[in-house]
């Protein structure tokens, strides 16, 4: 579990997080969501210790950030699995050599178990047998499952995704959805998801929190966000033309 208490941050005179406070959960596919501008990957650079609050703690199990020494948040990084909005591949390696990355830098495996390793993750995101290839040679949902594979290789017990989807068509986004929570059920992790999509939403929403200028408006899971009389979550939810249609059935069906 991943606590955060009355976190701010801001640059300059601009206040970006207004004092945030929430818990993620282990086992679960926890989202931030909320338009562009919100504060989303604020926060989420904030979690992973990239960005220093003014104010607050962040909290790793009974530990927070702000109170680690160097070692200590060394090993916290190697407990840590990062999927990049862009995927963040080297494309001078090959897909092999990518998932392997994080295995180099924090291990001392052999290098055939750093291979065996390697073919374990690459089995279970669909992608065997692509060893040899680089990612030019693939498609972009192919990319993002390798991305998905190097970001679990290390064991992580703490998952962070920025924008997963980003980029990817409808049925392909689904899919990565999908084994995202699969993965995260499956090794019992502590998955934070960075999205504005309403369909991730539905798909993997066990709980959510959206942001509003900095501030912390509604939370709940993707089904308490289709029943809440929040202002902000209902204009979030219903700000696209397809969510507007299914909120006149419901209008109509009361």
């Amino acid at each position: 579990m991943i606590k955060v208490e009355d976190v701010h941050k801001s640059f300059g005179s601009e206040k970006i997080l207004k004092g945030i406070t929430t818990e993620f959960d282990k086992g679960k596919t926890n989202l931030i969501i909320g338009q562009s501008g919100s504060g989303k990957t604020v926060l989420l650079k904030c979690l992973i210790g990239l960005f220093k609050p003014e104010k607050g703690k962040i909290f790793y199990g009974e530990n927070a950030i702000q109170d680690m020494d160097d070692e200590q948040q060394r090993k916290l990084r190697e407990e840590i699995g990062m999927l990049f909005q862009g995927g963040a591949l080297f494309d001078s390696m090959t897909i092999e050599e990518n998932v392997m990355f994080p295995l180099r830098m924090f291990t001392k495996q052999k290098k055939t178990d750093m291979v065996a390793r390697v073919n374990e993750v690459l089995k279970r995101v669909n992608l065997e047998n692509a060893n040899d290839k680089y990612p030019a040679e693939i498609s972009g949902g192919m990319q993002k499952r390798v991305s998905i594979a190097r970001a679990i290789v290390n064991k992580p017990k703490f998952l962070f995704c920025d924008e997963p989807n980003s980029g990817l068509d409808p049925k392909t986004a689904t899919l990565i959805d999908t084994l995202i929570q699969e993965i995260t059920h499956e090794y019992n992790i502590t998955t934070v998801v960075v999205t504005h999509d309403m369909n991730s939403v539905m798909e993997i929403g066990e709980k959510v929190v959206l942001l509003k200028d900095g501030k912390l408006v509604w939370q709940g899971t993707n089904q308490d966000i289709f029943k809440t009389d929040n202002e902000d979550a209902t204009n979030f939810v219903y700000s696209s033309d397809l969510f507007k249609k299914i909120r006149e059935v419901q209008l109509k069906e009361k």
